[in-house]
C-alpha cells in the first residue's frame, strides 16, 4: 500500500478513569475505528485453553461455580505481585497484540476510515507508542478520576494505587504526548478539544 494512503494509528494515554473511553468515542464519531485492547483481553480470557492457563497460575478460586473468570479476583490476585502479574501478561499480552495487528491491518485497508485510534492500558509499557503516529494523553484532575472509578468500577483509592503501581508516570505520559486533552470540563469541551486535534492531526499526515 502507498504511504500516501496509509492511516494515523493514534494511540491513546491517561490513568486510570480519566476518561480515555469519551476520548475515543469523539474519536468514532469523526470516523475513526477504535481498537479497545481490554474488550479483546475479555474475550479471550473466555477461552478455554486460557482459562485453563490462567487457572494454573491463580488457581480455581478465580473461577465462578460455571467454570468462567470473575475478573475482580483475577485483578486482585494478579496486582499482589510483580511476578503474578507478568506471568498474566504473559499469557494475555500475545493474543490481545496479535489480535489489534490485524485489526490495524483490517482497517488500513478500509477507504471510509480515517484513523485508527489505539485504547491500550499499558501502550508505553509494552513499547506499542512506537506503533502509533501520535499519542494523546487524557489529563484529569484526580478527585474526578477517583469518582469516576469508584462509580464505574467499584475501585477504592488504595486499589487505584496498586494498580498504578506498575504503570509508567503520569508525568512521563505527559512529557511522550504529542498532544494533551483536558477532560476536567465536560463533554462539549472535550468534544472541541478532540475535533481541534484530529483535524491537525490529519492534515499533517
Amino acid at each position: 500500500m502507498g504511504k500516501s494512503v496509509k492511516k494515523p494509528v493514534i494511540g491513546i494515554l491517561g490513568g486510570i478513569g480519566s476518561g480515555k473511553s469519551s476520548v475515543t468515542n469523539e474519536f468514532a464519531k469523526l470516523g475513526c475505528k477504535v481498537i479497545d485492547a481490554d474488550k479483546i483481553a475479555h474475550k479471550i480470557l473466555d477461552e478455554k485453553n486460557i482459562k485453563e492457563k490462567v487457572a494454573e497460575i491463580f488457581g480455581k478460586e478465580i473461577l465462578d461455580s460455571s467454570g468462567q473468570i470473575e475478573r475482580i479476583k483475577l485483578a486482585e490476585a494478579a496486582f499482589g505481585s510483580k511476578e503474578k502479574l507478568d506471568k498474566l501478561n504473559s499469557i494475555i499480552h500475545p493474543p490481545v497484540l496479535a489480535k489489534i495487528e490485524l485489526l490495524i491491518e483490517k482497517y488500513q485497508q478500509q477507504p471510509k476510515t480515517r484513523a485508527i485510534v489505539l485504547d491500550v492500558p499499558l501502550l508505553i509499557e509494552i513499547g506499542w507508542h512506537k506503533r502509533c503516529d501520535k499519542l494523546v494523553f487524557v489529563d484529569c484532575k484526580k478527585s474526578l478520576r477517583l469518582n469516576r472509578i469508584k462509580t464505574s468500577r467499584n475501585l477504592d483509592e488504595k486499589q487505584v494505587k496498586i494498580r498504578e503501581k506498575f504503570q509508567i508516570s503520569l508525568d512521563n505520559k505527559v512529557a511522550i504526548a504529542d498532544n494533551t486533552v483536558d477532560n476536567n470540563a465536560g463533554l462539549p469541551a472535550l468534544a472541541r478539544q478532540i475535533t481541534d486535534i484530529f483535524s491537525r492531526i490529519i492534515n499533517n499526515s
